[in-house]
């Protein structure tokens, strides 16, 4: 039953319940709740504000009562937020007569209660580990349960239960547990952002018997240097006597999934005497391994013991499994078994579209962590919550390294808070805290009022329990971050430095950031650059959660007239994102001292406004503009860098490459030779080199070589790409069309190639422009000059623009998302980013001499940044660009950056490049000419006609309205500390 109020005060746990629900499960899944309406109320801050700025025809069209959808996250079917009572009848066998019972219920959200018959038993607020249930002794004979136990926080004997049938009641309550400061709202263990608002339990429901005397905990702590392993067991005792007995400890056997390898080696390892007090007993033992294979990314080897416990009528056992390994910091480096590791992390924020809670099965965690390593990753980061123990497991035997957080984005500016953070710590490192995979842990994504709390935190957390390390957070740059309590930090820029975007690209790096910094560091949530959404994937929701805000945006692009290019625009975008990822993260494996990076995403993010940042969709499915062998070339264990400044050339100049080498695969690379080549588009070598031998450490910055190569003979205007090949025997350097990749290995030797795109054009280009054709910033000439039949290269100036209708194209993608712009007080207005790349005519013989593929380049961004592309909205749907700008997908504005048109007699080409300034760049003047040189043709004959009036309306510009707020702060980069009257523009 649903109860938004109490329920407690009418003991709804001595009554039968009526309603029928299925168990693991959530409520909201099987058509409990309110319906999503105009007024449900979302747990979240961050997204919506943008919905409620937009035109009232369009939030009307979707706001129809039992068809409400909105655009800032993918919504479940029903909505609920209160206490949900659950209730069945349970058999307590009789031949568990003197034992203890436990309830066990693996995840809970958020807070349980739990009534045996008509007695409360206890609750729990746990988001990241099971609520477990004492319930008491099973008595030895049959009697009533005594309602007059009462449960204490210091019962000296627990309860006695009846075997037999009892009424067990669990009230589930979702609402928030603790104050509503900061951005507690948008933790995903709690969030409607991505799902994680619902109500139930889900996992083992289990009750579950033990010995009066039992096995409480059994921590193990491997240490690698003497091949042994410290047992911390901890021995409950509810007999309410002294015992004693013996601990015996058995080694099984150990094994490696990847390698497919097993070791059977059962043997005795330690048998000694132990006792206990009537409050149990903890009891440390050191044990020599048999076996002494270590735990890694590259062999993931698990060993399991078996732990018997006995004595004074009492047995118990556990077989824990566990990894040898040892995580450990030396200055910025961190270290795997001694050797520095390298973190390839993504963000996961725990979105299951189908399910609509965490997958509680080791499978499907395979899955995930399977697709992230063909992806070159080798670890995750859970923003704000932590997964079930199945996600530990799979990737315990997958070799795949985790960060969980503490279930928060806190303000820990208050009592409740802290207490949290202190209490699911011990409950992660409890539940977890054998798992080789958990290598990292933060108490939170990006808190407020942490720089005098959470750096002790780590000091002291790491002092109970070294087995991995501890940041004071993960996001923020505060000084207290790195000053010697932390063990690594999480930063997105520190001192004068920033640790992710273009300040590090084309063959720059980070280095700045870290000078002062003497902790391993990995870049927080790198990337976050937008691609187009292809609509298709409207068509995988089909369980829990419902794609409205797909719904929503696929209908602003039918309504502005884009649908139909759908395709075209994500797969343009999506290279052009690609580009950008290579470029961050290339910089990012190029820095000295830089243990790694954590994406935001690989995946698309259902909320927070739908930020489509991932190269991969919200299933985890690829989105078909790249595969996974493309993206480890540049995000991989092993990746050849090249130091490319620049990316256009011209003849006369030289091409003088430093190429580097990140290592950080198995072994060092023994006697390797690295080779390089040209090659054309066609796939020819028109140039080739080779470094000589070297033997390549394990780390990062080891120098190669330098390509140099003489432009003075490559023909051009060409677009060229220098592919880079590092191994033994390589034997050949094909070219790589169509998104397919060389394959792993070339020969009978590893080999690892990477390869960069850059463009040639003449060092002399004529700049002259052909007789007949008019060359104009001036529409009134240009209207003259077509009314007689003319040819005009027109090039619009910002004064023919509207400022409010034509934004100014980047050289960059969309950052995260324009919804989540809008943030109230601070930000009242959405700041459009309005670039998601170009779409090229590439069969246009206006570009028949200005080399490019369908999306844009880097040949491009120097030519659009800043540039305002014509807003077209106005024209003809037929009128298509011969270059267009792919806008935000929250607008979808027509742009067109260059096109044709007759008008009248005349014969119309658009540029809004200026292609007759004072630049004297090379792309420039070769577009100029390519585009001149096709006027002058007998194919300069567009094949849309639009009226002189409807042309002349491209350039009304309307009066200027107030000009938006400038933003005083970016929300993402602010811990709270700067206050929202000071300008902080990163």
């Amino acid at each position: 039953m649903l109860n938004p109020g109490d329920g407690i005060t009418q003991e709804w746990f001595k009554r039968d319940l009526p309603d029928k629900i299925r168990l693991p499960g959530i409520l909201q899944a099987q058509g409990y709740g309110d319906d999503i309406s105009t007024n449900t109320p979302w747990v979240l801050t961050l997204g919506d504000a943008w919905w409620k700025l937009q035109p009232a025809e369009l939030r009307d069209h979707f706001s129809r009562p039992g068809h409400v959808e909105v655009p800032f996250l993918a919504q479940p079917p029903k909505h609920y937020l209160g206490a949900a009572w659950y209730q069945r009848d349970i058999e307590i066998p009789k031949d568990w007569s003197g034992k203890r019972v436990v309830l066990f219920l693996e995840r809970v959200h958020w807070k349980s209660t739990v009534w045996l018959d008509d007695t409360e038993i206890g609750s729990d607020i746990s988001l990241s580990t099971p609520h477990e249930y004492e319930t008491g002794i099973v008595a030895r004979a049959s009697r009533p349960f005594d309602e007059n136990q009462k449960r204490t926080g210091e019962t000296p004997v627990p309860l006695q239960i009846a075997p037999g049938k009892h009424r067990l009641t669990i009230r589930v309550d979702n609402r928030l547990q603790l104050p509503a400061m900061g951005h507690l709202v948008d933790s995903h263990s709690i969030s409607d952002a991505l799902g994680a608002a619902w109500n139930g339990i889900v996992g083992k429901i289990e009750l579950r018997s033990t010995p009066p005397v039992w096995m409480e905990d059994l921590q193990i702590f491997a240490d690698v240097s003497d091949k042994s392993a410290k047992l911390r067991l901890t021995i409950g005792n509810a007999t309410g006597t002294n015992g004693s007995g013996k601990l015996t400890i058995l080694y099984n056997h150990c094994y490696d999934l990847i390698s497919k390898q097993m070791a059977s080696l059962p043997q005795e390892i330690l048998e000694i005497p132990i006792h206990w007090t009537t409050n149990g007993s903890l009891i440390e033992v050191n044990c020599r391994l048999p076996n002494v294979a270590l735990w890694d990314e590259f062999h993931p080897v698990l060993h399991e013991l078996h732990v018997l416990l006995a004595g004074d009528s009492v047995s118990d056992s556990r077989s824990p499994i566990f990894g040898l390994r040892e995580i450990t910091a030396r200055d910025k480096d961190m270290l795997l078994n001694g050797r520095p590791l390298n973190l390839r992390m993504t963000h996961f924020g725990g979105d299951f579209p189908l399910t609509g809670y965490p997958a509680m099965d080791v499978e499907t965690w395979k899955k995930i962590i399977q697709v992230c390593k063909a992806y070159g990753l080798n670890g995750m980061r859970f923003h704000s919550w932590c997964p079930p123990e199945v996600a530990f497991e799979a990737a315990d035997e997958l070799g795949f390294y985790l960060q969980p957080e503490c279930g928060l984005w806190a303000d820990f500016g208050n009592e409740p808070t802290r207490e949290f953070l202190e209490a699911e710590t011990a409950r992660i490192l409890k539940a977890y805290g054998n798992h080789p995979s958990f290598i990292l842990l933060s108490p939170s994504n990006e808190p407020r009022n942490y720089q005098h709390f959470t750096p002790q935190w780590a000091a002291t957390n790491f002092v109970k329990d070294n087995r991995r390390l501890y940041s004071a957070d993960t996001g923020w740059g505060d000084p207290s971050q790195v000053n010697g309590l932390a063990q690594y930090a999480v930063l997105a820029r520190f001192s004068a430095g920033s640790l992710r975007g273009p300040t590090g690209w084309f063959g720059r790096d980070y280095r700045t950031a870290l000078e002062n910094v003497h902790i391993p560091v990995l870049a927080h949530e790198v990337g976050q650059w937008c691609s187009y959404p292809d609509f298709d994937v409207i068509r995988e929701f089909t369980g829990y959660l419902r794609p409205g805000n797909y719904d929503i945006l696929k209908y602003i692009a039918e309504q502005q007239g884009v649908l139909d290019q759908d395709k075209v625009f994500a797969w343009a975008s999506g290279r052009f994102q690609l580009e950008c990822y290579k470029e961050e993260i290339e910089a990012n494996l190029r820095t000295p001292g830089l243990s790694g990076f954590q994406l935001l995403d690989l995946h698309d993010y259902l909320g927070q406004g739908t930020a489509l940042i991932g190269v991969l969709d919200a299933f985890w499915q690829n989105k078909g503009y790249l595969n996974g062998p493309e993206f480890r070339k540049f995000c991989g264990p092993v990746v050849p860098l090249a130091r490319l400044t620049n990316r256009v050339f011209t003849t006369t100049e030289k091409f003088e490459v430093p190429v580097e080498i990140a290592n950080f695969g198995e072994n060092p690379l023994t006697n390797a030779t690295t080779k390089w080549v040209v090659l054309d588009t066609g796939g020819r070598s028109v140039a080739n080199g080779e470094f000589s031998r070297q033997t390549i450490p394990v780390g990062k910055n080891f120098a190669l070589g330098t390509v140099s190569l003489d432009l003075t003979n490559l023909p051009a205007p060409r677009q060229y790409k220098l592919d880079v090949s590092v191994g033994d025997d390589v034997r050949s350097l094909k070219s790589s069309e169509g998104g397919k990749s060389e394959p792993p290995h070339v020969g009978s030797y590893k080999s690892y190639e990477n390869n960069w795109n850059f463009w040639v054009y003449p060092a002399q280009v004529s700049t002259n422009a052909p007789s007949d054709v008019l060359v104009t910033r001036s529409w009134d000439e240009a209207k003259t000059r077509l009314a007689g039949g003319g040819k005009v290269l027109f090039l619009p100036t910002n004064a023919n623009l509207d400022p409010a209708k034509c934004p100014p194209m980047k050289n960059v993608p969309i950052f995260w998302n324009i919804q989540m712009t809008v943030r109230p007080p601070q930000n009242p207005r959405p700041r459009f980013d309005a670039f998601l790349g170009l779409v090229c005519e590439t069969n246009h013989p206006a570009l028949a001499e200005f080399p490019t593929d369908v999306n844009c380049d880097w040949q491009w961004t120097r030519l659009v940044n800043n540039v305002r592309p014509v807003n077209l909205n106005t024209a003809p749907r037929e009128l298509r660009p011969i270059v267009e700008t792919i806008d935000d997908w929250n607008r979808d504005w027509r742009l067109g950056v260059i096109f044709e048109c007759n008008v009248g007699t005349g014969r119309l080409m658009v540029s809004a490049i200026n292609l007759d300034g004072d630049r004297n760049d090379s792309e420039l003047l070769q577009l100029r000419r390519s585009v001149l040189d096709y006027m002058a043709s007998d194919r300069f004959r567009p094949a849309i006609t639009l009226t002189p009036e409807q042309v002349s309306a491209l350039w009304a510009v309307a009066p200027r309205a107030a000009a938006a707020p400038a933003r005083r702060f970016d929300p993402d980069l602010n811990d709270g500390s700067i206050p929202a009257t000071t300008t902080n523009t990163p």
